[in-house]
């Protein structure tokens, strides 16, 4: 093999390398469960919606991280408030969406809510616009599954977001 063909197998495989990243130290991949700094992040908050006619759960929250578009909106949305609103008999996030950014979105958040022998609930808010440079709050409800008092609901999660 001649030097050149060297050359160009070797530059080839530090590309590969590089684009791919090295699976072993966290330094990329697909799935959001890395947790290398350069690709995770959290926005987490333990709301405790105290209103007289509402429970809450104990505010665990979590928001996924990553280098996507979709992981980019997600780190925009801020999770205020878990929690059971016994007068509607929904389970209910409040959230705070951030646009950092130079250009005017419309958000569409979809939030899991989980918690110990709770069966997994899912609410879906979209159309939430926000300017740029500023912030928006939007509440997300989905009526309550169960059959006793919502406290086995403690744990809302973003689990998809995107902004058009």
């Amino acid at each position: 093999m001649k030097l050149r063909h060297a050359r160009a197998i070797a530059v080839f495989g530090i590309a590969v390398f590089a684009l791919t990243g090295a699976r072993g130290s966290n330094g990329g991949g697909c799935d959001n469960s890395s947790s290398g700094s350069s690709s995770s992040s959290s926005s987490s908050s333990g709301g405790s919606g105290s209103d007289s006619d509402s429970s809450s759960g104990s505010g665990g929250v979590s928001v996924p991280g990553g280098g996507s578009s979709a992981d980019k909106a997600a780190r925009d949305v801020t999770i205020d408030t878990c929690a059971y609103d016994a007068a509607t008999k929904k389970l209910t996030a409040k959230i705070t969406v951030k646009n950092d950014g130079s250009l005017d979105y419309d958000y569409s958040v979809t939030m899991k809510f989980t918690g110990s022998g709770a069966v997994p609930a899912t609410a879906v808010k979209t159309g939430i616009a926000v300017t740029a440079g500023s912030s928006a709050s939007a509440e997300l409800t989905t009526p309550y599954p169960g059959t006793g008092d919502g406290s086995e609901y403690t744990k809302c999660e973003v689990t998809r977001a995107s902004r058009i």
